[in-house]
């Protein structure tokens, strides 16, 4: 084991291991150490200044899910924008899995989130579907409040993707406009729109939202598809 895989065992907590193994169906089990969040961001932090630190993020791919985890705390961490640009660019190819894909949400990104939109566009047509995930995670978490346009649901919309995680995290997007941009985004659901599992999803997550008033969600309960059996 290298320097860092060894200091990762050293924070192994089994039980956390046999947990969060289970949320993992695409990670083996055999690839989780067992390290809780805050143990990793507060590691990420201390390294990512330091030439461990450096030698790490361009070691690539790396062995274990906490690798990864640590590698995307580490990429948030990054105060100048077109380095965590770059490490981002250099590191989405190689997540295998919906947590590191989250977590991954780079401070820098927010300076100037216009800049990323070129690339956010990129990362939509990938046929990489953890690429996918972050591209829409980003015009989730960037451009649903002062910087919404109505361009970006359409886009999202337009998305033809059968990977489960991406079709997740699109029902979450639009679960999410329909929380901060009701009257620009509910066409979506009222015109039937969004491919049919992500339309029941997106309606599914938006009526478990405290942010929707009871009597949106009693409409958009109404436009939920039914089919016989189901």
């Amino acid at each position: 084991m290298n320097e860092i895989q060894k200091q990762l065992f050293a924070m192994r907590d089994i039980e956390y291991c046999l947990f969060i193994a289970k949320l993992m169906p695409t990670v083996q089990a055999d690839k989780v150490i067992g390290i809780k969040t805050p143990e990793l961001k507060k590691l990420a932090k201390e390294l990512v200044k330091t030439d461990r630190g450096t030698v790490f993020l361009n070691e690539l791919p790396h062995e274990y899910f906490e690798e990864n985890q640590l590698h995307a705390f580490m990429i948030s961490e990054i105060r100048d924008y077109d380095q965590a640009l770059d490490r981002v660019q250099a590191f989405l190819p190689y997540v295998d899995n919906w947590a590191t894909c989250d977590q991954m949400i780079v401070k820098a990104f927010k300076k100037d989130p216009e800049r990323l939109l070129p690339y956010i566009e990129t990362w939509l047509c990938s046929d990489h579907p953890y690429t996918v995930r972050y591209g829409i995670e980003c015009l989730m978490k960037l451009f649903l409040d002062q910087k919404f346009d109505p361009a970006y649901p359409k886009r999202v919309s337009r998305i033809r993707n059968d990977d489960y995680y991406v079709r997740m995290m699109a029902a979450w997007y639009f679960a999410e406009a329909l929380a901060k941009q009701y009257d620009s985004v509910i066409d979506y659901i009222r015109q039937y729109q969004l491919p049919e599992w992500v339309h029941n999803k997106a309606i599914q997550k938006a009526c478990e939202s405290f942010r929707i008033s009871d009597e949106r969600k009693q409409e958009l309960r109404e436009y939920r598809i039914k089919r016989s059996g189901k």
